[in-house]
């Protein structure tokens, strides 16, 4: 009996969608991709609950005629290649004929096109790969598509959608990797009837302000300086941000021939090119835009389209790093670098002597757990004594029953804390100790709701941009349990009437500022994950800063906190909070 047989094209195309169409963000990166390949210069986006029930496209591209909109809805039907060597000449956002044969699969899907040059246009309306009609209407020139019930018929697949507020956030992220690049088209993002961003066509650092400004405060590009390099290899343009205005809460875009992509080598050459110049946790915001051979990528690696291969990464990474520090050089200290129109960075070299090469001698038999004998010099030996290097490491080696805080020597040198013991001299961090004291102490007050509000006598506004004003809804009853008083304004603010107790001496706003970013960067979906990030970020701003003089008390009261803790060796970042220096170590210096 055979048992190997073929898929139905329905089940085939839910198993494909997938790998395409994984949540509503999903969709609407192919949906108005297509309508950017379809040469639109006005796209809107409607959404309802979140992709859930409703996500509609609207375009004024070229349209399609009554068969080319039939076909559109089959697998690997594409206007975009016609054969594999097209793959290595792309310009188009899309190329393999998937998007739309996978939405279908796995949604309720209608569609109205029309082309200038036809008086009718054509509806399609198609049921999980079903089609339930097709027929002559009347519509504007373009195409108007939407997708309803999103996975209906694969209700694993909906169970597994996040809430609604994660959702609209990953939909706004998606909608801004697209309208960076596209800055001479006009989009609009609706939301539950509401406008959450209408943005005009204008110039990239125009797009830029729109969707990260608040007019509220400072001019956000007004902090950038424009990068702009051309070689034979790869042509790089776009903005960097000046060193002084880098911040915890970087914005980091990296696009290629009009798409957005992923790439961490390159982020390290741009991190690199700052080197020096920025404080420890703070990151640089940059949008940078590629213009590359597309024989030279390959962007068939991943469906997202999101991760991109370079044939010559090394040398992009060359010219990244000089361009950057090239545009930081006209405002700061930092050296220029620069190189020719091929790509390969000029260094130039002395002329009027030869180039001394230095004399390294290699010892090939050097082993250096091994030392040899006096008498038989070939003759390795094992080193003896190499335990002692790890002894004082032990977990029980301090512990808070063997110190007595209060009456044991303690005094303050520069940054640390220094505590005379039994075993040796303790080294403690007083700002990592006290943000590990208030983590715990944070932590605690969300789970029992016991947080102290302390009200403001002069109340902040607190402005936003939508997908952080989605996440501060998210985590909002938290940040009221931890001591947040907050009054809505308006659709993208808050007053902030109260603060807690422990962060009544600070500017609010760059408070719930760094919340927002931690609970953002770290992905934090459920509840104790971005209790967690609160903890961390309030704990760490509340802190005594490094380097404060301490008394008497306030450093035994640090220490006696710090102690009382499960783990007080570690921030819960896994940065060192304690050190132990032995008696042992001590005499070695004066042997």
């Amino acid at each position: 009996m055979d048992i190997i047989h073929l898929l139905p094209d329905s089940v085939a195309n839910q198993i494909a969608a997938g790998e395409v169409i994984q949540r509503p963000a999903s969709c609407l990166k192919e949906l108005v991709e297509n309508s950017l390949d379809a040469g639109a210069t006005r796209v809107q986006v409607i959404v309802r609950d979140a992709g859930r029930t409703l996500l509609q496209v609207i375009d004024n591209g070229f349209g399609m005629s009554e068969m080319d909109a039939r076909l559109a809805f089959e697998r690997h039907a594409t206007s975009k290649i016609r054969e594999a060597q097209d793959l290595f000449s792309l310009r188009t956002m899309g190329f393999r004929g998937e998007a739309l044969a996978s939405i279908c699969a796995v949604a309720q899907v209608e569609m109205t096109t029309r082309r200038a040059e036809d008086e009718t246009g054509t509806l399609i309306e198609i049921h999980g790969s079903d089609v339930v009609r097709q027929e002559v209407c009347s519509c504007p020139v373009g195409t108007n598509i939407k997708v309803s019930n999103l996975f209906f018929n694969v209700p694993v697949r909906r169970k597994f959608l996040k809430s609604d507020q994660t959702e609209l956030r990953n939909l706004l992220t998606e909608f801004y990797h697209i309208v960076l690049v596209y800055p001479k088209v006009a989009f609009t993002f609706v939301h539950n009837d509401e406008i959450v961003l209408e943005l005009p066509a204008g110039t990239e650092k125009q797009r830029i302000e729109a969707v990260f400004g608040n007019p509220k405060r400072n001019v956000f590009t007004s902090n950038f300086v424009d990068v702009n390099t051309e070689t034979d290899l790869v042509s790089i343009r776009g903005f960097v941000i000046k060193p002084e205005s880098a911040t915890r809460k970087a914005e980091q875009y990296f696009f290629v021939n009009g798409r957005y992509m992923r790439h961490p080598y390159f982020l390290k050459a741009v991190q690199n090119a700052y080197s020096g110049m920025l404080t420890a946790d703070y990151q640089p915001s940059f949008f940078l835009y590629f213009e590359i051979n597309p024989e030279a990528i390959d962007v068939n690696i991943h469906p997202t389209k999101t991760e991109i291969k370079f044939a010559d990464e090394q040398a992009i990474f060359q010219i990244l790093m000089a361009a950057v520090r090239e545009a930081l050089g006209k405002f700061t200290l930092a050296p220029q670098i620069d190189f020719d129109t091929k790509g390969s960075i000029d260094i130039p070299l002395p002329t009027d002597r030869p180039v001394e090469r230095p004399q390294v001698t290699v010892d090939p038999h050097y082993n250096p757990f091994h030392t040899r004998g006096a008498m038989y010099p070939d003759r390795q030996q094992p080193v003896k004594g190499w335990e002692s290097l790890y002894e004082g490491l032990s977990n029980n080696r301090i512990t808070p029953n063997t110190l007595n805080i209060d009456s044991a020597p303690m005094w303050q040198h520069g940054r640390y804390i220094f505590l005379s013991t039994d075993e040796g001299l303790l080294l403690i961090h007083p700002h990592r100790a006290h943000a590990a004291v208030l983590y715990a102490q944070f932590l605690e007050q969300l789970a029992h709701a016991q947080g102290a509000m302390q009200q403001l006598l002069f109340p902040e506004v607190l402005s936003l941009q939508p997908d952080r004003m989605i996440l501060l809804e998210q985590i909002l009853p938290d940040l009221r349990t931890i001591g947040f008083e907050l009054e809505q304004l308006s659709p993208d603010s808050y007053s902030i009437q109260g603060v807690p107790a422990q962060i009544v001496n600070q500017s609010p706003i760059p408070v719930l500022e760094d919340i927002l970013h931690q609970v953002r960067t770290c992905g934090a979906s459920t509840q104790e994950q971005w209790r967690k990030q609160i903890a961390a970020s309030l704990a760490e701003q509340a802190a005594i800063p490094s380097g404060k003089t301490l008394t008497d008390s306030e450093m035994r009261d640090i220490v006696t906190r710090l102690m009382a803790l499960p783990n007080y060796r570690r921030t819960a970042d896994g940065k060192t909070i304690v050190s132990l220096v032995t008696d042992e170590e001590l005499s070695k210096r004066f042997a």
